[in-house]
């Protein structure tokens, strides 16, 4: 199983938000964020991304969600929504998104 996984919802739609854009970053000391992977969510709202193992870090999935709402012709405030979080150990990661035009929310899923 890959090591982190994501599930976007479109709580207006009630419905998996597809084709998302996702991408993942790892935050360097220096402040600075490095690059780890990019993906889309498939037509469930899913997407594993990254390598099968996370080094221990802070990272970010960065969610591309003013695209999302464009694209259904809907007026959005977030541009994009990024959530930032700490990989400890080697366990599997699941961070989802409960996602409407004018909020979102997060949890550690499993």
């Amino acid at each position: 199983m890959t090591h982190l996984t994501t599930h976007i919802l479109d709580a207006t739609r009630g419905a998996p938000a597809a084709d998302v854009s996702v991408t993942l970053a790892r935050h360097l000391p220096s402040s600075a964020a490095e690059p780890v992977a990019a993906g889309r969510t498939d037509a469930d709202g899913r997407l594993a991304i990254g390598p099968d193992v996370l080094a221990p870090g802070t990272y970010a999935l960065t969610f591309a969600t003013g695209e999302y709402f464009a694209e259904l012709g809907v007026e959005g405030f977030y541009p994009q929504v990024t959530v930032t979080f700490t990989v400890t150990d080697e366990r599997h990661y699941h961070v989802p998104l409960l996602l409407s035009p004018f909020s979102y929310s997060t949890y550690r899923g499993s």
